[in-house]
């Protein structure tokens, strides 16, 4: 099974992506997680800036697409508030390391936009643009490596 979490990319270059993800209560996971009180769950959260570090090279790194590239490994990673419905999660995500082995380092941020428009302020300062609030949900690094290289 595959999870789409990126609706949309706001920006996109070879060494940044910025993508959306809209929360809505009808996403299917969020009625066991929690069912009196639904959030994204922290790993789905992890799974987006994945898939936001993945299209950057697919778009930018044309080397990647001859094989798949698969997470790595996650360090450092700290949850900051929930997501919930209506909200929506700014992801933004750096290369910081191209390795060796055809593996890439990424440094990853997501941001809570209350407003659902996507735009905040990506720092995960309050008072973002157009007065919406923005906090910092997720940060964290992970190395998106080829399939089939040892971890």
């Amino acid at each position: 099974m595959y999870f789409a979490l990126i609706d949309r990319v706001l920006e996109c270059s070879p060494e940044r992506v910025v993508a959306i993800k809209n929360v809505s209560a009808a996403e299917e996971y969020l009625q066991d997680h929690f069912p009196t009180f639904p959030v994204l769950p922290g790993v789905l959260m992890v799974e987006a800036i994945v898939q936001a570090g993945r299209h950057m090279l697919e778009t930018h790194h044309p080397q990647t697409l001859k094989t798949r590239m698969v997470l790595g490994s996650v360090r450092a990673v700290k949850y900051g508030r929930f997501v919930k419905p209506g909200e929506t999660l700014r992801v933004e995500v750096v290369l910081t390391k191209r390795l060796d082995d055809g593996s890439f380092e990424f440094k990853g941020q997501g941001t809570v936009a209350s407003s659902g428009n996507g735009h905040g302020t990506g720092n995960g300062a309050s008072g973002g643009e157009n007065g919406e609030s923005s906090s910092s949900a997720i940060s964290g690094r992970f190395v998106l490596r080829p399939l089939g290289s040892p971890c």
